[in-house]
């Protein structure tokens, strides 16, 4: 509970939060009263039309970083904190998280301006008193910043991985356990990292050689990816969605360990596919890509809102042969069809490094709550296949639980089916010994990912 009595604005909130900075904090506060996810916020705002171009860069600079450092950002200033800092009013908080993001990690901005800007900003919300109190934690960090001292790793492990990298300390502990101190420190060091962009070339539209060069003559810079010739990484793609390129479906956004399920599933030209869980729509347009607009494809989301982002989606893409259906999957009836694919709600541990709020919302306990829908949705998903036909369960976890734990506990019930082991399709480097795909942002540079290709026999038994 916060213990400061909340603000009453006698001005528009959206005068009281300008700028950049106050609209990080604005963001923030939102995030951490837990109605929201940050980048919905986050792309709400880089679309309205108040900030300038070069604003907007640096109000999703802070939001990202404080998303991503908040641990860190805690940590420092918990020890320079004057009171409880945990029971600190949000505004100030956050505040105080945006300016120390600055000092810390931002070398373009100045130390005073950083510092400034958030005093400002808590004199217009809360008063004199609070806003001195900023003035003086942020001055006594700078004077210490040589000195900042995390936990000792020698005396307390957990605690310094998590202060310093700037995880939960339940994260810390499970991955410790699972992959030892070396191993865990990579992978937190690469959540932390600001991915590239990855863009899927749309070949139903264009020659991956002539997009190539389209890039080039926008001076845009791109390398190629490692597992798919029709995917290619770019640093930035500033205005994306405005780009002409965009606008006539010649690319989507989407990480390479997305596409797995995809590659696994292989669909075919003319047979029929549920995507069981399709938002927000990624994987149901590459299907519909690879099948060559030939066939029948079942998009089924829970909320009709999301099924007409997912059309708005395949219409760019100029997809079309996608169904559109609003339902429960974990209870859906539709005739079997030859391929189907349950890309299964999961805790998102493996996109750490682009949704980065996911750290802070997430619990130990979803992971056992969430197995319990995996398995119900793989559970509809086997009788939705025809015999002979394919399932493919896919998650963006790096959780074993969730993931070949899932798996087995299924195939321990249906002996009709089988994993078929992908070295054939797919680097090996990705395959494990009992052919699930895996994939983790400190070993593959790509998002953390888990697929299985499970084949029904044919006679369904």
């Amino acid at each position: 509970m916060e213990t400061t009595q909340q603000f009453e604005p006698s001005v528009p909130v959206k005068t009281l939060y300008e700028g950049p900075r106050g609209t990080a904090v604005k963001i923030l506060n939102r995030v951490e009263r837990a109605d929201a996810y940050f980048d919905k916020l986050l792309d709400a705002e880089l679309r309205a039309k108040e900030l300038i171009d070069s604003d907007k860069a640096l109000l999703a600079e802070i939001v990202h970083g404080v998303m991503r450092w908040q641990g860190r950002l805690d940590w420092v200033l918990n020890g320079f904190f004057h009171g409880n800092y945990v029971k600190a009013e949000t505004n100030v908080k956050n505040a105080l998280r945006v300016a120390l993001y600055q000092i810390l990690f931002l070398d373009r901005v100045p130390h005073h301006a950083a510092v400034n800007e958030a005093v400002e900003f808590i004199k217009r919300i809360r008063g004199e008193k609070p806003a001195s109190l900023v003035n003086a934690v942020l001055r006594n960090i700078i004077r210490s910043l040589d000195g900042i001292r995390y936990p000792d790793p020698a005396q307390e492990l957990v605690q310094y991985l998590s202060a310093y990298y700037s995880h939960p300390s339940w994260m810390v502990r499970r991955w410790l356990e699972r992959f030892g101190r070396e191993e865990t420190e990579k992978l937190l060091a690469a959540n932390n990292e600001i991915p590239d962009l990855t863009l899927r070339i749309n070949r139903l539209k264009i020659e991956p050689l002539k997009f190539l060069s389209m890039l080039e003559s926008n001076g845009i810079g791109y390398r190629g990816s490692p597992f798919f010739d029709y995917f290619i990484k770019v640093s930035s793609l500033a205005g994306i969605s405005q780009m002409d390129l965009f606008r006539s479906g010649y690319f989507s956004v989407q990480d390479e360990s997305a596409a797995l399920p995809c590659i696994l599933l292989a669909p075919q030209a003319g047979e029929r596919v549920i995507d069981m869980c399709a938002a927000p729509g990624g994987k149901t347009a590459h299907i519909g890509e690879l099948m060559n607009n030939e066939g029948e494809i079942t998009a089924v989301d829970k909320y009709e809102a999301k099924l007409n982002f997912i059309k708005t989606a395949c219409e760019r893409l100029g997809i079309r042969n996608v169904t559109y259906m609003a339902a429960d999957s974990s209870e859906l009836s539709l005739p079997p069809a030859d391929k189907v694919l349950v890309d299964a709600p999961c805790s998102g541990l493996g996109v750490l490094r682009k949704k980065p709020d996911i750290k802070w919302k997430r619990e130990p306990e979803d992971i056992p709550r969430l197995v319990v829908l995996q398995l119900a949705l793989l559970e509809n998903g086997a009788r939705l296949v025809k015999p002979g036909g394919v399932l493919v369960y896919s998650t963006c976890t790096t959780e074993p639980e969730e993931n070949a734990s899932v798996v087995q506990q299924f195939l321990l019930k249906h002996s009709e089916f089988h994993v078929d082991h992908p070295l054939q399709s797919l680097n090996k480097s990705l395959v494990t010994p009992e052919g699930f795909v895996e994939t983790f942002p400190h070993r593959d540079l790509v998002d953390g990912s888990f697929a299985v290709r499970l084949v029904k026999s044919s006679s369904g038994m």
